[in-house]
């Protein structure tokens, strides 16, 4: 395995390794703590069936199913089918996911570790991919936030929702997104979660709030919390922490979800078709359900 660092010093590609097959525990390993240390990484080239993404994403972690219940793949609710074709007037999958910065299952009781995506139909335009993802890291975010606001915040929590970022999307022109239900809302309630959250791997804090599903700091006053989340989230995407992944037919993407926020940029046409596979890996290893 050939691990190859971003030149920015955020995201890598991996090289020389085949994610159909099984993997020994020295390779998953050295996986591991290249997700940490780099954030996003990437594998070029691969060539997978929907079981087998499934086995390789086991291999981090227990598995969600979204609680939408839609768009999964035949026999395995474990893989969510991303994508914007059609077929016999009915979507495959779900069209605009993650069209915003967010942090993925930050509004569970228990949060991600991390996305697994595999890619299968990349639109491009003039020679160039579209529909990239980018990533923001969330340990450099917080190391520069001032000394006097992190001791203000420190011990701190914020409030993570479910809805807000579902009916956000539901807001944009053209969503198919339906209402949620009520046993839906009762199945995600909203949660809180440190506003600077330890990473089980890393040893260091990262900065765990996000415009997608953070509503509001629980321990400040309501036009106060609004102030400093705005504070926050215009920090956190400085152009200095970002990486842009450039998608290519056969990428398996892999991120950190407790360190980075991610966003699915929304450039291509319904007519430009886009397909992708996703696992997502729940951070039960390192958080226990009942204390979270």
């Amino acid at each position: 395995m050939k691990i190859l660092p971003n030149p920015q010093g955020f995201g890598a590609c991996i090289e020389d390794v085949d994610l159909s097959g099984p993997l020994s525990d020295a390779e998953q390993t050295e996986i591991e703590y290249a997700l940490c240390r780099h954030g996003v990484i990437s594998f070029s080239a691969q060539d997978l069936s929907a079981p087998q993404l499934k086995a390789f994403s086991t291999r981090f972690g227990k598995l969600e199913v979204n609680v939408a219940g839609n768009y999964q793949e035949a026999g395995l609710p474990e893989v969510m089918i991303l994508s914007n074709i059609v077929e016999d007037g009915k979507p495959i999958g779900l069209a605009d996911a993650g069209q915003d910065w967010h942090t993925d299952m930050s509004y569970s009781k228990v949060i991600a570790y991390c996305n697994i995506l595999y890619g299968i139909e990349i639109p491009h335009r003039d020679g160039e991919p579209l529909g990239c993802t980018e990533f923001s890291n969330m340990h450099a975010a917080y190391e520069d936030l001032p000394e006097s606001l992190k001791t203000r915040l420190e011990g701190m929590t914020v409030l993570h929702d479910f809805s807000k970022f579902w009916e956000m999307m539901r807001s944009e022109k053209g969503s198919q997104r339906p209402p949620l239900t009520e046993a839906q809302r009762a199945a995600k309630p909203p949660v809180s979660h440190p506003i600077f959250l330890t990473h089980p791997i890393t040893g260091k804090k990262v900065l765990y709030a996000n415009p997608g599903y953070s509503v509001r700091i629980n321990e400040l006053p309501e036009a106060e919390s609004a102030r400093v989340l705005a504070l926050l989230f215009e920090h956190q995407l400085k152009p200095k922490y970002r990486y842009r992944h450039r998608w290519a037919v056969g990428d398996v993407l892999m991120w950190d979800n407790m360190g980075t926020i991610h966003n699915a940029v929304a450039d291509y046409r319904p007519d430009e078709r886009r397909l992708i596979k996703r696992c997502q890996v729940m951070a039960n290893r390192f958080f226990d359900e009942a204390a979270a």
